[in-house]
């Protein structure tokens, strides 16, 4: 897109969100332009906090449909936007909430942990929700003695079956993106930058095999938080490439390699400057979760924004 159009657009957006009243919420996947005129840009987590706490009267979630659902219950007096509908999660759909129901009854003594990557559905039939930089202490947090179904991303639960030593049986899930990442990509990174901190993020479909190799195994915003903390100059980075953006401006004097230059989410890229500015022109499109839903699924989310 050209300077002066984007320019234009963003000009348009902020006069509209200050007309609205209204507050741009981006994931760190977005592209870059969306990611620039958000007013938090973060991970699931941090987005959570920021939607249950907000003055504004709109909320405009740049990310996927999952995502503005969780906002939507925790903040059910706002009006929750999301500029494109179709904005789905490949993660999300590896489950539903008839599918919990039938495993929660095989194991009836069992607590549920949901990763937020999953229906409003799906979290309420969860006693926990967590996020990938809380997973683990929101699992530390489930007495001892109690078996645990984590559902739906396999990886990441395998990671923190292997950080507690607790008891966790796994859903067969996955993100399409992070199962592109392989250990053979990083070792090729490794040896042609030596000195590059290896960052991966505990969805990557090769985590058993690349912990090894990994430096620091973080969500996207303790990845962000770390390249800006670290001594270091150099990163290779396992995650959606989404993140690089955010990255690269932050720390201009800092190299970032992605592990493959091809995992893109499609659906994460489907929101751009043009569906923002329509969105709060025609405060299009609100997500909504149904009360006997929402009301189920607010306390495991709520549990999981408490565990920072």
């Amino acid at each position: 897109m050209a300077v002066a159009a984007t320019e234009t657009l963003r000009e348009k957006i902020a006069v509209l969100k200050k007309k609205r009243n209204a507050v741009i919420l981006a994931h760190n996947y977005q592209i870059g332009e969306v990611q620039d005129v958000a007013d938090l840009t973060g991970d699931s987590l941090l987005l959570s906090q920021k939607a249950a706490a907000t003055d504004a009267d709109i909320i405009v979630f740049c990310g996927v449909h999952f995502m503005a659902e969780t906002a939507s219950i925790l903040a059910p007096e706002k009006k929750v936007l999301i500029p494109d509908l179709q904005a789905g999660c490949s993660l999300a759909a590896t489950i539903t909430g008839e599918d919990l129901r039938r495993w929660k009854a095989q194991h009836p003594n069992a607590v549920v942990v949901t990763y937020v990557n999953s229906s409003a559905e799906v979290k309420a039939e969860s006693d926990y929700c967590c996020t990938s930089s809380n997973a683990v202490k929101v699992v530390e947090s489930v007495p001892p003695n109690r078996e645990i179904l984590f559902a739906p991303d396999m990886y990441l639960g395998q990671w923190v079956r292997q950080k507690t030593g607790r008891k966790i049986h796994l859903w067969p899930g996955s993100c399409h993106v992070h199962h592109l990442i392989k250990s053979e990509n990083i070792q090729v990174l490794k040896k042609k930058h030596p000195e590059a901190e290896v960052l991966l993020h505990p969805e990557c479909g090769c985590m058993s095999g690349c912990l090894p190799l990994a430096d620091r195994v973080l969500s996207t915003e303790g990845m962000i938080n770390h390249a800006h903390d670290s001594p270091k100059r150099e990163f290779v980075v396992g995650t959606e490439t989404g993140i690089l953006h955010r990255m690269k401006r932050d720390n201009p004097g800092k190299k970032f390699y992605p592990t493959n230059v091809d995992a893109v989410c499609e659906f994460m890229k489907m929101i751009t400057l043009e569906k923002v500015l329509w969105s709060l022109e025609d405060l299009k499109y609100e997500v909504k979760v149904p009360k006997s839903i929402a009301d189920k699924a607010r306390l495991a989310i709520e549990r999981m924004v408490a565990i920072s």
